[in-house]
């Protein structure tokens, strides 16, 4: 089902003749005015360069594969009607149906959600999920509209997006402002399309679903529950006790409130709290529940009597012994990264750290989970969620978690191992060992034609 609205541009593999490389690195150029995607091809031209990746194969994972936008009228409550524009785009398919999240937020962009999509195709490789690199979303400010308006204006994302989603082919997920409900209300609107006798057999078409529609146990925690899994096996490789460790969240939504509570479980103290409406801190640290129940009922943390008021530079400057950012892109830069005052960054976020940022990091000795990895969980259960509609099972949270916990511990060995084989950073190791595993797929299957 494609709609008029639906816009698509395909890049078709190594439609020229083969070349020798202009340089030494054949690195693949930034395009230029894409901040974003920049960053992305900045990292991954730094690890194919170290491992020489196979210069077609190069060619191939530096561009997306498709990139869909669609403009789609919605009718508001007070009878007007407004034009949105969505965006998806996916990356790579090579290990599978592509995967990714929908965010809403009014920065979504196409060069944004390019970036996205290609970091979640490292990620799946990085942890060994049979999943392909894909993300999506609306430019939109959802606070500004209607549960009403909000449920028709994703219903209407959904139809126009037709068949370039699909429970075998793209599986969109929660990310930025969306939820479970969102996809309650995405998985509904595709089963609409499809022939009666085969609903059943289609509600994979979306991961991160209430439980009852066919959800995961566990789901709801996961990407903070891997933040907190990967911080403690970092504290555990360097001999740290994590027990009374200070740590402080950038971003208090699903990830940041998450890893915050699973860290404080394993006895590590959050000292500072920063989201869009501002910033709290108390070095003998702030109550997670309280702050929760606050949140909840005021929107944000700005102004939680349990903390002392922060901007964001004092925020920035807390001293703490973990920073785990868990709200958007590029916060940690050349003028950012300086005042960090932790031992670790811990990236619940994509993406957010940029390469100068990183340069500083690195000279300052700051230990580094990057995001394809320490924000890994996510992706892991939206795995074991789709293989249980498929399969038709429940897995209780027992079995979720320690399948999760495995992964991600997998994962971390490699990377680890990686790090040290080539004497590396470890965002450089993470992206060898998912490239790696590419570019071995690619070179086994062979270039169709």
């Amino acid at each position: 089902m494609l709609t008029r609205e639906t816009i698509i541009t395909r890049n078709e593999y190594l439609d020229e003749p083969i070349v020798p490389p202009r340089d030494a690195s054949d690195a693949i150029a930034p395009v230029a005015g894409h901040g974003l995607f920049d960053n992305v091809l900045q990292q991954f031209n730094a690890a194919a360069d170290l491992i020489r990746l196979d210069r077609n194969v190069r060619k191939i994972l530096a561009r997306t594969k498709n990139e869909i936008v669609v403009n789609f009228p919605v009718r508001m409550d007070n009878g007007d009607v407004e034009v949105f524009t969505g965006y998806r785009v996916q990356h790579n398919d090579t290990l599978g149906p592509f995967k990714g999240g929908l965010r809403f937020h009014p920065d979504v962009n196409l060069d944004e959600v390019r970036a996205l999509a290609a970091w979640m195709t490292w990620k799946c490789a990085l942890v060994g999920v049979p999943f392909g690199g894909a993300k999506g979303g609306i430019q939109i400010d959802p606070a500004r509209y209607s549960i009403g308006e909000r449920e028709r204006i994703t219903r209407r994302f959904a139809f126009a997006l037709g068949d370039n989603i699909g429970p075998e082919y793209d599986i969109p997920a929660p990310d930025v402002n969306t939820n479970a409900q969102i996809m309650a209300w995405f998985m509904d609107t595709y089963l609409s399309t499809v022939p009666p006798h085969q609903r059943q057999n289609c509600i994979h078409v979306v991961t991160g679903k209430p439980i009852e529609l066919g959800g995961s146990a566990g789901r709801e925690k996961a990407t903070g529950q891997g933040v907190a899994v990967a911080v403690q096996c970092w504290y555990e490789d360097h001999g740290l006790p994590l027990r009374d460790a200070t740590f402080m969240v950038q971003g208090f939504g699903n990830v940041g409130s998450w890893a915050a509570r699973q860290l404080a479980a394993l006895g590590a103290r959050l000292v500072a709290v920063e989201d869009v409406t501002g910033a709290v801190a108390n070095p003998s640290g702030l109550d997670i529940d309280a702050l929760l129940a606050y949140v909840r009922t005021h929107g944000g943390v700005a102004r939680f009597p349990g903390g002392a008021f922060a901007d964001h530079i004092m925020f920035m400057n807390t001293p703490a012994d973990i920073f785990v950012p868990a709200a958007m892109e590029n916060q940690i830069t050349a003028e950012t990264a300086p005042w960090l005052k932790a031992r670790l960054v811990a990236e619940g976020a994509n993406g957010p750290t940029d390469p100068a940022g990183d340069a500083i990091l690195r000279a300052r000795g700051i230990g580094v989970l990057p995001d394809i990895l320490a924000n890994a969980g996510g992706v892991i259960v939206s795995y074991f969620e789709w293989l249980q509609n498929k399969r038709r099972e429940s897995w209780d949270l027992k079995e979720v978690d320690g399948q999760l916990r495995r992964k991600l511990i997998a994962a971390y060995e490699q990377v680890r191992a990686k790090a040290t084989e080539l004497k590396t950073d470890w965002r450089t190791a993470a992206y060898v060992v998912a490239l790696s595993r590419l570019e071995k797929v690619y070179l086994e299957r062979g270039i169709f034609p």
